[in-house]
């Protein structure tokens, strides 16, 4: 088996070529962020950085509906949106 020698060359341009591959998977995944309309339970409590009853009580009380199929909680991200509008400080 032949020993091949990696220079800094080939290894700037592997990190070039790194980097850009995930530039690429990073704006795709925003992409898709942007156009989703419905997200799971963890998606919200992340989006909104709160805990799993607070999302509940959120719930509960009326203030963030929400459609449940097959013990899944989905919410409209426009349903989302209004909540933090709702809140905001003024």
């Amino acid at each position: 088996m032949p020993i091949e020698i990696i220079t800094k060359e080939d290894l700037q341009n592997f990190r070039k070529q790194l980097l850009n591959d995930l530039k690429e998977l990073l704006a795709i995944s925003q992409k898709e962020r942007v156009f989703k309309a419905w997200f799971r339970s963890g998606e919200v409590r992340e989006m909104l950085n709160i805990s799993d009853g607070t999302l509940q009580n959120l719930r509960v009380t009326g203030k963030l509906p929400s459609s449940k199929i097959g013990g899944i909680h989905y919410y409209r991200l426009s349903d989302v949106e209004k909540l933090l509008e709702s809140n905001l400080e003024r």
